[in-house]
């Protein structure tokens, strides 16, 4: 039955199910050890026999109530989470992916994916070949090596905001007989489900509209349980690991092999592990990501439409707008909303531009986007700021780009602070 339940009541009570006289609300686990009656009880969950917890870098009880929640809006076989979106996407890359191994990726990535990927991967031995989202599956199929482990994404590119072809990744994916991981954070999974659309693994920076209140940094990573690792060219998940005395992941957790070995392997030795408070309160953030989705998602719209008529707009950017470049694959992907983040440009160029955010009152500027509030950056100078100018260009980012992180704030509040900032535009 409780499978059956929809996304709103799924959000609310899924992930945790207390027992008579337990706690309604999940707890805060705040402890690194848990107590046992026998030794051979322990050493049954050293050698993965049994589940259970045996220390919080690995797990806790009040974080894997936050990961199933997630995990279960995702469709997914099992989830872990981080400390931050950053290491969740480390984890998921590495989890496969290893010195002398490659990488594809969109090039429309966030800014810092977008250095994790070329400076610090490249630093541990591993290359990466950006590719062009708009490229032909010919074109993204050339990109591929012999040592190619992965083809990489993000479901809205941040934050040149266009939506990614998932059909298209998803096709060259399968051909190529590697997993697409796709970074689903801009949407959530309230607005779209990558796994039915051909993605295998999903990862998310829980510290945006997961947790939704600017609180709590967090990552968790989401496996599909939808990949075939059995093909002959990943021997870590389906070769004996001498760390648990020849276990074979694929044998022995079958569907859930790649997520079970990220934990027991990458999570136990690399350590960056969600705290139980951060868990509890990503997971009360998660509770309401159905209604908060929603009103950005009208909000941002609203705001794209009034500013694509303001006389000192120069241009906008939102999936949600009919002629907008990805308006199609919106339509396809993102039916109930293109989310809440849009991006413009101010006539009169970057000066303008700073202009503008100098002067927003209930806006504010901050290193952040996603949460409750209206939040305005300048990517070029700011997130973007360690990548080259031809770097910027392929990952959507121009000189006088505006990122623009719609609140739940009233709409007509956020166009007349708007109005007034761009007020004190000279042309």
């Amino acid at each position: 039955m409780k499978k059956q339940w929809n996304f709103a009541t799924q959000a609310v009570q899924g992930g945790y199910e207390p027992k008579a006289g337990e706690p309604r609300v999940l707890p805060i686990y705040q402890s690194t050890t848990y107590k046992y009656d026998d030794a051979d009880h322990v050493a049954r969950l050293f050698n993965l026999e049994e589940a259970g917890h045996i220390y919080t870098r690995i797990s806790n009880p009040t974080v894997a109530g936050f990961e199933e929640k997630v995990n279960i809006l995702e469709g997914g076989v099992g989830a872990v989470a981080t400390a931050s979106g950053q290491a969740a996407i480390m984890l998921a890359v590495l989890n496969i992916c290893q010195a002398g191994q490659h990488l594809v990726a969109s090039s429309t990535l966030y800014g810092g994916t977008y250095t994790l990927f070329s400076t610090t991967l490249k630093k541990l031995g591993v290359e990466v070949t950006f590719v062009d989202p708009n490229s032909t599956e010919e074109e993204i199929e050339s990109c591929f090596q012999p040592n190619t482990r992965a083809l990489y994404g993000e479901t809205i590119g941040n934050p040149g905001l266009n939506v990614l072809d998932f059909e298209k990744f998803s096709i060259v994916a399968k051909k190529m007989g590697v997993p697409l991981i796709i970074d689903n954070t801009f949407a959530t999974p309230y607005l779209c489900r990558p796994f039915e659309h051909g993605v295998n693994i999903v990862v998310h920076s829980a510290t945006k509209y997961i947790d939704g209140h600017a609180t709590s940094v967090g990552g968790i990573v989401v496996d599909g349980g939808n990949f075939n690792w059995d093909n002959g060219k990943y021997p870590e998940i389906t070769e004996p690991d001498p760390s648990y005395h020849g276990l074979r992941y694929l044998e022995t957790f079958k569907e859930a092999a790649y997520i079970t070995k990220l934990r027991v392997t990458l999570l136990r030795d690399m350590g960056p592990s969600m705290s139980p408070f951060n868990a509890f309160l990503s997971n009360q953030g998660l509770q309401t990501v159905h209604l908060r989705m929603k009103k950005h998602s009208e909000n941002a719209l609203e705001l794209a439409q009034y500013l694509e008529g303001h006389e000192k707009v120069a241009w906008v950017k939102y999936p949600g707008l009919k002629g907008n470049p990805s308006y199609q694959l919106a339509q396809k992907y993102l039916p109930l909303g293109a989310s809440g983040i849009i991006a413009f440009g101010v006539k009169g160029g970057a000066e303008a531009g700073k202009t503008f955010i100098n002067n927003v009152e209930l806006a504010t500027l901050v290193v952040h986007v996603a949460d409750i509030r209206t939040y305005v950056l300048h990517p070029a100078s700011m997130t973007h700021r360690q990548l080259t100018e031809e770097q910027q260009i392929a990952a959507g980012v121009t000189p006088d780009l505006i990122r623009v992180s719609v609140g739940i704030e009233d709409i007509e509040d956020i166009k007349a602070d708007f109005n007034q900032a761009l007020g004190k535009v000279k042309l």
